[in-house]
């Protein structure tokens, strides 16, 4: 029977707002491709792809991973920081040393800001009709 060679995978799933990306790391030469498309082509505004790419950056592992992350929900700027958030979650199972680092950076800490629900009798969440007094 022939071996078969399975390459090391990490994962990591990053949110932000309604965004959920789901990352995987392989061992590579810094591919990074979003839901089937290259980062530059998906994003289309280099400040997105600093944002996606922050977590990479200050761990020195830019270029030592391929990146192929799904992602939906949200909006580009809410997927950007999910994808940040992520490649985070992944990098930890690389290697767990990187937590002091990460964790001071805030990338591994869940951004729960979001969009506040519309309540009845108002026009949007906080926003109320007019009011007269006579």
């Amino acid at each position: 029977m022939s071996a078969v060679t399975k390459t090391e995978t990490y994962y990591g799933t990053g949110r932000r707002k309604t965004s959920v990306a789901r990352v995987r790391l392989l061992p590579g030469n810094g591919k990074f491709i979003i839901n089937g498309k290259d980062i530059e082509e998906y994003f289309g505004r280099p400040v997105l792809v600093t944002i996606a790419k922050q977590a990479l950056v200050l761990t020195n592992t830019e270029g030592k991973y391929d990146v192929l992350v799904n992602v939906h929900g949200g909006g580009l700027a809410g997927q950007a920081g999910a994808i940040r958030g992520g490649i985070a979650r992944a990098l930890l199972e690389v290697d767990g040393e990187l937590r002091p680092t990460l964790k001071r950076a805030g990338y591994l800490t869940r951004d729960a800001r979001m969009k506040e629900r519309k309540k009845y009798g108002l026009k949007k969440a906080r926003k109320a009709p007019q009011f007269s007094k006579r």
